[in-house]
């Protein structure tokens, strides 16, 4: 049975990630121009498609602990030694590094579009400032146990500020 502490701070965390998201209107930098393929003589030359959402990396090495269930558990939780790397599960901007959300410890939120945020708890010591450009892979925190019962990771997804399961996302079946 789900605690009216459980709900509050899940709505809490909601309205706070939702007010990041909607504070953080800074564009990324544009990535270098790519140099189109010569088309053969007479070829007609079609517009490239539309950018693909992000391919999201997993953001540290060790084994599930628990999976996203929608209600107590709004990502997943991955195990991990004191100080192991946390890395940016695709390439984004910092719009939040602090404490102050309750149960979460430090924590860093990257919003990767309008569509995509990710979220990182429990570290030990976040290697990120707000407004920092991160590109996917690069470590932003080192694991720890701030907020929690034991060092770990844990990991949200969301999409248009709604909780997802980052798994189908994380091992591309979902993009």
């Amino acid at each position: 049975m789900q605690s009216n502490t459980h709900v509050l701070r899940a709505g809490l965390v909601a309205a706070a990630v939702a007010s990041l998201v909607a504070c953080s209107t800074t564009p990324l930098p544009p990535l270098p121009p790519q140099r189109p393929l010569p088309s053969p003589p007479g070829a007609t030359v079609k517009p490239p498609p539309p950018p693909a959402p992000p391919a999201f990396l997993r953001p540290a090495a060790g084994p599930t602990l628990s999976r996203f269930d929608g209600k107590t558990n709004k990502g997943v939780d991955i195990a991990g030694s004191l100080g192991d790397p946390i890395l940016a599960a695709a390439d984004g901007r910092v719009v939040y590094v602090g404490g102050e959300l309750r149960g979460y410890g430090n924590m860093v939120i990257v919003k990767h579009n309008d569509t995509f945020l990710s979220a990182y708890a429990h570290a030990q010591q976040i290697l990120v400032k707000e407004k920092d450009v991160v590109r996917q892979g690069q470590k932003i925190a080192e694991m720890g146990s701030s907020g929690a019962d034991r060092v770990k990771l844990h990991f949200e997804l969301r999409k248009q500020g709604v909780a997802v399961d980052p798994e189908p996302y994380l091992n591309g079946q979902l993009r």
